[in-house]
């Protein structure tokens, strides 16, 4: 009997669906069935093929080693993964990084020039103002006031409208100044696991409401890997938040189920990677992770992208979330 159709039939004396197989293993399921069926091309390779075959089988009840040394008999590729091969680290993106940190530089030098602007334009007309609405207006003379004659030139800056910007400017000195709105708990309209390629891409979608359950037994958990650094299968994984509408937010609380991970907030006005820049990161966070920009960011989509995993206690790598408290103002 072949390697999948000795798992199946433990799976099925074990009374699993593959749905449990893959909620016990976190191995996909169209990996489990293509294994079943002796498929391990979804695998991604020998190494991960044999962690696959290990985990099911222990799910299920069965035996891993013979299962192990047939697969390495029968199926083993020609050209197997090296270990250099599986630690070699992902392509940097430190090209794109230095992109988006020049055109950050210049639209802070754009946002600048065009409040110091303002600034010079508010300031220049109170200056203007002040003299003409501390003037005393003349009297009238005997008989009432008089218009003046079609022929005569208009004057800028008359006296009824150096009256009306006297009243206005009193009238906002005054005032008293309209309080910030408070900070409050967002709640997401919608959580969606998110991998280097979008929304397809990601790890366990299936669950990936569970990242805002708030239930430490039930979280959101990311495929394992061999290394923290995805074991040179990607980039990175991770959770898109769609708030609904545009929101600002003032920081983001990630409950994490282990520790160690780093972890990157990315924010945007669309759902795509490249519209998604970098506004706060934590390196080795704790149980709990506090993402805050430097200043509070108006957007409508929110990505929590775990550059490095934290371990897990079975000597694998992989990521786990079960609350993310969003922090702002409509």
């Amino acid at each position: 009997m072949s390697i999948g159709a000795t798992l199946a039939a433990a799976r099925r004396r074990a009374g699993l669906t593959v749905s449990d197989v893959s909620h016990r293993t976190r191995v996909t399921e169209p990996i489990i069935r293509g294994i079943e069926q002796d498929d391990y091309a979804a695998c991604g390779g020998d190494f991960y093929a044999r962690g696959h075959i290990r985990a099911i089988a222990r799910a299920v009840g069965e035996d891993p080693v013979p299962l192990i040394d047939e697969f390495d008999s029968t199926w083993r590729s020609a050209k197997e993964v090296t270990a250099a091969e599986v630690f070699q680290p992902a392509m940097p993106l430190r090209k794109r990084e230095r992109r988006r940190v020049r055109w950050a530089a210049v639209l802070a030098v754009l946002v600048l020039a065009v409040l110091g602007f303002a600034t010079y334009k508010f300031v220049s007309g109170v200056g203007r103002a002040r003299p003409t609405a501390a003037t005393s207006p003349r009297p009238s003379p005997p008989g009432g006031p008089t218009n003046p004659p079609a022929s005569a030139p208009a004057v800028q800056g008359s006296t009824a409208q150096s009256t009306s910007a006297q009243a206005s400017a009193s009238q906002a000195s005054t005032s008293p100044a309209p309080s910030a709105s408070p900070v409050t708990v967002l709640a997401p309209a919608s959580v969606t696991a998110f991998g280097p390629a979008g929304r397809g891409d990601g790890d366990d979608p299936q669950r990936a409401a569970l990242a805002i359950g708030g239930d430490r037994a039930q979280p959101w958990i990311s495929q394992w890997y061999a290394t923290a650094r995805f074991g040179a299968l990607k980039q990175g994984t991770g959770l898109l938040l769609d708030m609904g509408r545009p929101v600002t937010v003032a920081s983001v609380r990630v409950s994490l189920v282990n520790s160690g991970a780093d972890i990157q907030l990315r924010a945007g006005s669309k759902p795509v990677p490249a519209w998604l820049p970098v506004v706060a990161h934590v390196s080795n966070a704790g149980r709990t992770a506090q993402l805050k920009p430097a200043a509070p960011v108006h957007v409508r989509y929110l990505l929590i992208w775990f550059t490095k995993l934290p371990p897990d206690n079975e000597g694998h790598y992989r990521a786990g979330v079960y609350r993310i408290t969003v922090l702002g103002h409509r």
